[in-house]
């Protein structure tokens, strides 16, 4: 026992002093600001500059800001132009999510089918783009959709070899090069593009240590397929649905990248205000504040997923009829 808890010792020291203590400074730098100390500035006979502090204390060096406790900032983070960042942000990652949902699920119970053959190749294939960089792949997507990019170089072209094609776009108002980024529809696409394995592999994981002879049962039974998936595949799949869910939501709510590149900052999250207060405006104080709103919502989403996985975990009862 003594030495399992031996065993232990690397982890405790690997999370305090990555999750432990960054977490502390989060909240140290979310309940303070910093405030100019008051102070007069003399010039004294010889030419000298001293400053007189309120308590009357006299310093050759100029007073710097102070670190006070202070709840400002949680009162500026209600402010309505944060909150509008804040309800965007999920709804984008919301969004993100059933769509990764509506193709992932799909995905999984295909590669688990007894009639695919080779699922190991083809799960390769799609993990395979999540060892390129993140930016990489960011970088890919955008030159395809920019203005002068692949897909509007191919329209362009199918334009001008198809004139009927071309009236029934103009038509319709098309233009001759389409805008497909710098929109909250090409932040989606970004975010479903560099998400959807993560909503793929927990379903597919899940789906795949399903006890096959429930189905044979089912189906001896004669329930039809679209029977059998609603009462054993499904119930049992919702686990690896709920981690699909987290892993493809937190993310998306609090990226700032797929935003800023994809969106060309005309489509802000709370993620890019959060990384602007601690890159561009040095405001720590105010960018952790909105950290610490961005950690409660998040962590009271999981904590409703946990609640609602914990209430599957007694034993199913599959009913045919």
């Amino acid at each position: 026992m003594k030495r399992n808890k031996a065993l232990a010792v690397p982890f405790m020291l690997w999370a305090a002093i990555f999750i432990v203590v960054p977490l502390v400074m989060i909240v140290w730098y979310g309940v303070t600001v910093e405030e100019p100390i008051p102070y007069t500035e003399i010039v004294q006979e010889d030419g000298t500059t001293v400053f007189q502090l309120e308590d009357g204390s006299v310093t050759a060096v100029r007073p710097q800001k102070k670190t006070v406790v202070s709840l400002s900032n949680f009162r500026r983070m209600f402010e309505p132009t944060y909150l509008r960042l804040l309800l965007r942000s999920f709804k984008v990652a919301i969004i993100t999510t059933l769509i990764c949902l509506l193709l992932g699920y799909p995905v999984a119970l295909i590669l688990t089918g007894t009639d695919f053959k080779r699922p190991a190749l083809w799960l390769m294939l799609l993990i395979l783009p999540m060892w390129m960089n993140f930016l990489l792949r960011t970088y890919s997507w955008m030159s395809i959709l920019e203005n002068n990019g692949i897909l509007n170089n191919w329209i362009a072209s199918l334009r001008e070899m198809l004139p009927a094609f071309d009236e029934w776009l103009t038509s319709r108002g098309v233009r001759r090069r389409i805008i497909f980024l710098y929109n909250e529809n090409a932040v989606i696409l970004g975010m479903v593009y560099n998400y959807l394995s993560f909503m793929i592999m927990p379903i597919y994981t899940v789906i795949e240590k399903i006890d096959k002879s429930l189905l044979e049962a089912a189906a001896d039974l004669g329930a039809s397929p679209v029977k059998s998936f609603t009462r054993v595949t499904l119930p049992y799949s919702i686990p690896g649905v709920l981690e699909g869910i987290t892993m493809v939501f937190v993310p998306a709510v609090t990226t700032f990248v797929i935003s800023q590149l994809m969106g060309g900052g005309k489509v802000p999250l709370i993620g890019d205000i959060i990384q602007n207060q601690f890159g561009k405006s040095s405001d720590w104080h105010f960018g952790a504040t909105l950290s610490l709103l961005v950690m409660v919502v998040v962590l009271a989403f999981m904590g409703a997923l946990n609640k609602i996985d914990k209430d599957d975990e007694p034993v199913k009862e599959v009913r045919i009829l």
